[in-house]
Order: C-alpha cells, then structure tokens, then sequence
C-alpha cells in the first residue's frame, strides 16, 4: 500500500508551493525508504523552481536532506533500517568508466538523473516528478542506494543536510577539484552558501591570499571569520579585473566564480595568473546561457574549467561530516533561518532577496 505522505508540491514554475497528502510507493530493489529529518534551500532547487534549468512539473523539489532509513527494498544489504545517511546529486554506481577513474568524481548514471525518470511519488493517480531522482520537500521520499551515503548518528540533522550540496560543493571545490596549495592566492566572486564555503576551504588548504568579492557589504564580517584576507564590493571599484590583479601581485592563483552569471566567470577568469592561473565555474548559469573570452587570455597557460559538486565523490560525505562534528569545519554560522515545511515559500523568497545563507526545512 502506498504511504499517504506531507510534501510542498509545485505545480508549475513561479507557482506557489502547496503542502498536500502525496502518495509514495515503497521502495523497490535497489532503493531504500527515508525520513526526511531536515532538507535545506538551495540556488539550484531556486533555478528548477524558476524555469532556468528544464524540469517538469508538479514536482517536488528538493535535494539537500539528512534522513533516516525506514525499509529497505529487495537485496539491499549495505544499509539497514535506522541508519543516518545524506543523499548526493552525484551517484556512484561503480561499475562506469567514469566511476573507474580518478579524473573524475561523475558516474554516468549523474546525467541521466538530471532528467526527470520514473518516479515514486503520485497525487490523485497522477505521477509527480522528484527533482534530479531525489524530492526532499516530503516528510518521506524513496531513493537509489547509489546516491547515499551513512554517516554518523551523533551528528545533528540541522547542519549537516548542507554536507549533501552546498557545504560539499564550495569545500570540494578548494579542496578537492583545485586542491589549493598553502601560500597561495584565492579569489571567491560570491560569498552565498557555497562561496563562504569555498573561503573555509581555501583557509583550510593554507591560503595566504583570500579575497572575498560581494555587492553585499554585510558580507565582510563572515567572510573575513571564516577565512577571508581581503573583501572587495566590486560596485565601490572602477576596474575590478585591474585592482584584484594588484592586490594579488599579478594575478591570483585560484578563483571561483560561485554566482552564477556568464559575465562574473569570465571576470573571474581574467583576473587569474596569466601563465598558471585557474579559475573554476562553480555557480549554476541559466540555461542556454553562454560565456566567452579574448583566445590570447588562454594562450599563456591560464586554466578555465569546473568542477560539479566540488570535485566530491559520494565517498567523501562521511568524511566532511566528521570534520563538523569535530570542529574543523563551521556550519551552524550559515544556517540562517529554520523553517516548517509550510514555510519553504517564504525560504525562496528570502533566497531571492539575499536574506539568508542557508535556510534548512525542519521537518
């Protein structure tokens, strides 16, 4: 029988989030049954929920959750009823060419669940899409075993459902895709959730040089408590590619475009070391968005790439967890607003203004 289950459901883009009594199937072979004990907000649920990236709807969004299990389906062995696990964008089915190798964190199956698929959730006989296989809006949601991960059952749900996107994403991003060396220089252009994480990574690694870039002044303070050397309001600023290379002494070393916006990357970009500088896309364009640059910016030896969840595997999650519960890592400062299901509506409208880091759902 199907599980009568309370999610915030939207029924087209720009539509109003609509808590309803949603049927879940229980799990099938391969996959586990969760509860969903927080999920928090996040820019790409933002972008699906807006129409920037395709989805279909009625959908439940949702991706960033700590849970619990509560039934296994057939043959599942590795995971059992109780167990604390984080989902991740990024499966790991390990048997792709992709899984097999170290250049990479992607599994093949990342792509595929990026579009909508069969999914577990209907209202009124009706399918209803959970967003990149996962819909955490729901007090109960049905997942693939290859797309989670245990981790501990000291650590609380409020803080380390971020460890399942944007923690992840601006951590691995200096840590382990640029993998920043000590005594070097890092420009971060957005200092969001995953740009202050990117400044804690790059603090971590040894940076001597971390340089916060936001139009939002308030910002200062928790960048500079979490690692930043220098902040920068880019409107205050007549020729940011030209002061940022200054203050870098030619060129940084590592940036991080973590906004968003094509012509942000590619200021990001231009204010790198021309002869070894690398600067990573981190943020999520639009779609059908496009970015260029002057061919002679690449001839030298300035690197232009990305890295998607922060060059994190689903692995990793474990292992981040650890360094919150331990203190190595601060995340209860990003945790802005907590919020009840019925609230997701108001956390979007924040997130548009500006006016939280992070807003986690407490369910």
């Amino acid at each position: 029988m199907p599980l009568n289950v309370r999610a915030a459901v939207v029924h087209g883009p720009n539509q109003p989030f609509v808590v309803e009594e949603v049927q879940l199937e229980g799990p099938r072979a391969g996959e586990v049954l969760v509860q969903v004990k927080t999920t928090g907000l996040c820019h790409s649920d933002l972008h699906a929920y807006e129409g920037k990236v395709p989805w279909q709807f009625p959908a439940i969004l949702g991706h960033e959750a700590a849970c619990v299990v509560v039934e296994c389906g057939p043959g599942v062995t590795q995971f059992k009823v109780g167990d604390h696990i984080i989902p991740f964008l990024i499966p790991h089915c390990g048997k792709c060419a992709y899984c097999q190798s170290p250049k990479t964190n992607l599994c093949v199956e990342a792509f595929a669940r990026l579009r909508p698929r069969e999914s577990r959730f209907s209202l009124g006989g009706k399918p209803i899409t959970q967003l990149w296989g996962l819909g955490t809006f729901a007090e109960y949601t049905v997942l693939p075993v290859d797309t989670i991960a245990k981790v501990r059952d000291d650590a609380p749900f409020d803080p380390i459902c971020y460890i399942g996107c944007g923690a992840t994403t601006g951590l691995g991003a200096a840590l382990f895709a640029a993998k920043v060396e000590r005594g070097s220089s890092v420009i971060v252009f957005g200092l969001g959730g995953i740009g202050l994480n990117v400044v804690q990574g790059a603090r971590l690694a040894g940076a001597k040089t971390i340089i916060g870039i936001d139009t939002n002044p308030e910002k200062e303070s928790i960048a500079r408590r979490f690692g930043a050397t220098e902040f920068v309001d880019p409107r205050k600023v007549e020729k940011l590619t030209s002061h940022l290379m200054k203050l870098t002494g030619g060129g940084a070393d590592y940036t991080f475009e973590c906004i968003g916006l094509p012509l942000v990357m590619r200021q990001a970009f231009e204010c790198t070391n021309p002869a070894w500088g690398t600067s990573y896309v981190v943020g999520v364009a639009p779609s059908g968005s496009e970015v260029s640059a002057i061919p002679g910016n690449l001839m030298m030896g300035r690197h232009w790439t990305g890295c998607y969840m922060g060059g994190a595997r689903l692995s990793r999650l474990p292992e981040i967890v650890d360094w919150y519960v331990d203190k190595k890592i601060d995340l209860d400062s990003l945790v802005t607003h907590r919020l009840k299901l019925e609230q997701i509506g108001e956390g979007f409208e924040m997130m548009k203004r500006g006016e939280s880091i992070r807003s986690v759902v407490v369910l």
